[in-house]
């Protein structure tokens, strides 16, 4: 019984907050701190702002992009890493593994570190190798080092999801597709991505779940680029008002829709294995 009381207060504490900024999102007043009706006001001010437009574009561009790179990767490396044996795969595994368990603030930290020292080394080299009369492009942050610091971070996820999908495949198939001499990439279209794409799908979200929702990195590598999370944040330094509330919901409710279709995809491929 203590234990249940215990239970119970945790979520109450973990999930009473997000319920009131539900709840003030469709605040008929000003204020934030006050109910003062129900209204739906503040989501058509939100969808209406154009600095919100603007940073929910960036952060669904880079999402996407970021979702795409870290499922091509993450599934290649799987693939690969099944296969390596010996030393050097529990060396890739624990490297894996230790990227998904370091916190964000260290990866943008390094990234931010890693990128600037490029950054300082190459400019001036493309300053003295480029044409005289034109302008040299200056690397410096915004999409491609946000991209490269969330691909880093997802392509893990997806990595273990697919290893996990693959460990339950059936060699039989494989073999029996070697010994009617498919090659190693009709093998692989006709027979080994039908079994392991709701995992790859499933990467697919979830990288694009946490890239779309990442704050802390973003706001190392993000240069002068602002994506929705860091608008979020400037707003509330300012003060929270209801638009900030709806802005919140609306991105909570994305969140879940994609972790439950990923949910979704995972137990219904389980399901179909299982009565096969």
């Amino acid at each position: 019984m203590t234990m249940r009381i215990y239970a119970i207060a945790v979520f109450l504490f973990l999930y009473v907050p997000i319920g009131i900024i539900v709840l003030f999102s469709f605040n008929a007043g000003r204020h934030a701190s006050e109910l003062r009706g129900l209204s739906v006001q503040w989501y058509g001010k939100a969808l209406s702002n154009a600095f919100v437009g603007d940073a929910f574009f960036t952060s669904l561009t880079i999402a996407l992009s970021v979702a795409v790179l870290s499922s091509l990767m993450g599934t290649t490396a799987a693939l690969a890493l099944q296969r390596m044996k010996g030393k050097m795969r529990v060396l890739f595994d624990g490297l894996i593994y230790v990227s998904v368990m370091v916190p964000g603030i260290v990866i943008g930290i390094a990234t931010l570190v890693a990128l600037v020292t490029v950054f300082d080394f190459l400019n001036p080299l493309l300053a003295a190798l480029w044409p005289e009369g034109i302008k040299p492009p200056k690397l410096s942050m915004g999409y491609a080092s946000v991209i490269a610091a969330h691909t880093l971070f997802t392509m893990s996820l997806v990595i273990i999801l697919v290893r996990a999908r693959i460990a339950g495949m059936d060699r039989a198939l494989i073999e029996a597709s070697m010994d009617l001499y498919a090659t190693p990439w009709r093998t692989f279209y006709q027979v080994t991505l039908p079994q392991i794409y709701p995992a790859i799908l499933a990467g697919f979200l979830l990288s694009f779940t946490f890239s779309f929702d990442d704050f802390i990195i973003s706001f190392f590598v993000a240069g002068a680029n602002t994506t929705l999370p860091i608008y979020i944040f400037a707003s509330i330094r300012r003060g929270i008002t209801p638009e900030v509330n709806a802005i919140g919901t609306m991105v909570l409710a994305a969140s879940l829709f994609l972790l439950m279709a990923t949910q979704f995809l995972l137990r219904n491929k389980k399901n179909r294995g299982t009565s096969e």
